[in-house]
């Protein structure tokens, strides 16, 4: 958990939606791109700014568009085809990306992701990733918390900054309706900001308080990304003030053990 005594206070932020992004496919330098387009805005990084990625953007990046001609289900995902009444094809991806199936039912299939995530479909998406004509699906980075490093540190290299990196995706919520936006990649910010020993407005210590500070960001940035043909997939956050020791995105999954539900 990230030092408390390090936390700021913050009284202003600014979001700004980077316009005029490019289209992103399979090889091209994201972080340059980032640049450029910054660059067309009138806009320098600096050193304490955060960059909010849409995971699209990355999975297009790496590579991590699937044409579903070449998926040959299998057998489970055949039968689970039928009791969730989706594509064969795509059903077989999720499989592929899976630990383990949470729920399945007519619409829905809840996975344990490969890399921790609860969350529908493993992940993959087929909306905003190719024309109509070509059947694609598009699968989370391999590593997102590699990605958002691999960003950062190229950012440095182009910009001269240190800048915070969040790699964002849409989650459904248990017992909650809509989707918010949550970081599944993240570097040089802290992930989590644990409160415990602060004291509130009126002394009273702080027990288990610990805030998901990448989740927060994440949230506020999809507010400007949006979800349909908005094409603002990545964000600018100025004012942060949270000084902590950065972490992955991976500390914000509960573990097993701390897990009431599982």
């Amino acid at each position: 958990m990230a030092d408390s005594a390090d936390v700021q206070r913050t009284q202003e932020l600014r979001l700004l939606a980077i316009p005029c992004f490019p289209s992103v496919r399979a090889g091209d330098d994201l972080a340059q791109l980032t640049v450029q387009a910054l660059s067309r805005a009138e806009l320098q990084l600096r050193s304490g700014d955060v960059l909010v990625f849409a995971q699209k953007v990355v999975s297009k990046s790496e590579g991590r568009l699937v044409e579903l001609r070449t998926v040959t289900p299998g057998s489970r995902a055949l039968e689970l085809a039928r009791i969730v009444h989706k594509d064969a094809r795509l059903v077989e991806l999720v499989l592929r990306e899976s630990r383990r199936i949470v729920r399945a039912k007519q619409d829905v299939l809840i996975v344990e992701h490969r890399l921790g995530f609860i969350m529908a479909n493993a992940g993959i998406d087929q909306s905003n990733v190719s024309e109509p004509s070509r059947e694609c699906a598009l699968l989370l980075p391999e590593d997102p918390d590699s990605s958002a490093r691999g960003l950062h540190e190229r950012l440095a290299v182009l910009s001269g900054s240190e800048v915070g990196i969040v790699i964002s995706d849409s989650f459904g919520r248990p017992w909650r309706l809509g989707t918010v936006g949550v970081a599944i990649g993240c570097a040089g910010l802290p992930a989590i900001i644990d409160l415990r020993g602060r004291r509130d407005l009126y002394g009273r210590p702080l027990r288990v308080t610990t805030v998901g500070h990448a989740d927060e960001i994440a949230s506020a940035a999809s507010i400007l990304m949006g979800q349909a043909d908005e094409a603002q997939p990545v964000v600018l956050i100025r004012g942060l003030a949270a000084k902590a020791p950065a972490q992955p995105a991976v500390a914000l999954i509960r573990s097993a053990q701390e897990d009431l539900f599982r």
